[in-house]
């Protein structure tokens, strides 16, 4: 019988105290953005310019009312026009966004027949689509905004997003939106996405450069210089992408463009799911395309994600000593880290829920992981899908 292989006690303070340092550098850096990152301002200066708002809207009938309401009482933009674009919805879709547009001559309704092109999504063929007839019909020029159905505004909202657009000279703005949850699942997934890249990139640095690395950008809520927009092509060199909107942003700053993210707070704010399963769906659809596409790449990350924030967890609870304080600051660094992200997200102190989501730091980890894997395994079998339609294949997207 094989003696048991003991781990010298060295060896295994140093893992702990490697992975309290990627959490301590993590909660470091999001303290940063969370200073540095810029918010939208809170007085916009009127617009002057054509702003095109797009909707690309399948199957919204349940919240589509609420953002036309909202951008029908936008102010500050003196020259607004509204484009929906019902995308061969089955829930009556274009009835309830008549109703909601009441004969307002800045609202136009679009109604698509066919599902996308080949080598197309859903979204992206949509978006396009609006962006076409805004070109044909007079808005070639000014901004283009792209909003998501599911996205609720302030009334300022657009004014502002357009003059930050303006005022740093930028391709592409995307304000960040506050991001709702509220079941148990969306509460252990959503704050992620903030966090993200708010532990891992110093965002103000990185977006007065032109890496296409370092992008941030939320497809929910992009606003594009028009000209810079048509110049790249529009939507089309991202048309298969399930990823759009870092995949438009990276190709907006290959071709010598600027884009910038910025904190929406509440001027912008969204529900992307509803329960559980939404938001198992939702992310299965994308996450396989992370870290480039590549299954050793996401192993990388989660190897790091788990000794940095379940290794000195672990050790705060089981070690003893320097170990168990060791782990301890480690998983103080990743709480304060998840609240630090919630206040740039909001623009607001973190409160009780807040705490209790932090707390649960290590199960939410998890939960990513778990959904990052189920991603990949759908993606290999081909069996990926979403709003009832096939994503393309790994061969389609090879091909392209």
């Amino acid at each position: 019988m094989r003696p048991a292989v003991r781990v010298p006690r060295a060896s295994i303070r140093r893992v702990v105290s490697v992975g309290t340092g990627f959490a301590v550098g993590g909660a470091a850096l999001t303290a940063w953005n969370r200073l540095t990152v810029p918010r939208l301002p809170p007085d916009p200066a009127p617009v002057t310019e054509a702003v095109t708002v797009c909707v690309p809207a399948r199957d919204e009938a349940a919240l589509l009312p609420g953002l036309i309401g909202d951008l029908r009482a936008q102010t500050g933009i003196q020259r607004l026009r509204i484009l929906v674009l019902d995308d061969v919805s089955t829930d009556g879709t274009a009835a309830t966004a008549v109703r909601a547009m009441e004969g307002d001559p800045r609202c136009e309704l679009l109604r698509g027949t066919t599902g996308p092109p080949p080598g197309w999504t859903g979204k992206a063929a949509a978006c396009a689509a609006l962006a076409e007839h805004a070109g044909r019909t007079g808005g070639g020029d000014g901004v283009l905004v792209f909003l998501d159905a599911d996205i609720r505004l302030a009334p300022n909202a657009l004014a502002a997003a357009v003059g930050q657009l303006r005022r740093d000279g930028l391709a592409l703005l995307a304000p960040w939106p506050r991001q709702r949850a509220e079941t148990v699942a969306e509460r252990l997934v959503q704050p992620l996405l903030c966090w993200s890249w708010a532990s891992t990139l110093p965002v103000a640095w990185a977006d007065r450069g032109s890496r296409t690395s370092t992008v941030v950008a939320c497809g929910q809520f992009l606003v594009f210089d028009a000209a810079s927009y048509r110049a790249i092509g529009g939507h089309r060199p991202v048309a298969g992408s399930v990823t759009e909107d870092l995949d438009i942003a990276r190709t907006l700053r290959r071709t010598g463009h600027r884009s910038a993210v910025v904190m929406a707070g509440e001027r912008a704010q969204t529900r992307m799911y509803r329960s559980a399963g939404e938001l198992a769906a939702g992310y299965s659809r994308w996450l396989w395309s992370a870290y480039g596409g590549s299954a050793t790449g996401g192993v990388a990350v989660g190897a790091v994600a788990v000794w940095a924030y379940w290794v000195p967890p672990l050790a705060a609870v089981v070690g003893h000593g320097s170990l168990r304080r060791t782990g301890l600051i480690g998983y103080t660094a990743a709480v304060a880290g998840r609240l630090l992200a919630s206040a740039l997200e909001t623009g607001r102190r973190p409160g009780p829920h807040d705490l209790v989501d932090a707390l649960a730091h290590p199960v939410s980890v998890a939960t990513y992981l778990a959904l990052w894997q189920h991603s990949h395994r759908a993606h290999r079998r081909n069996a990926l899908t979403w709003r009832g339609r096939p994503l393309m294949s790994r061969q389609e997207l090879d091909s392209r």
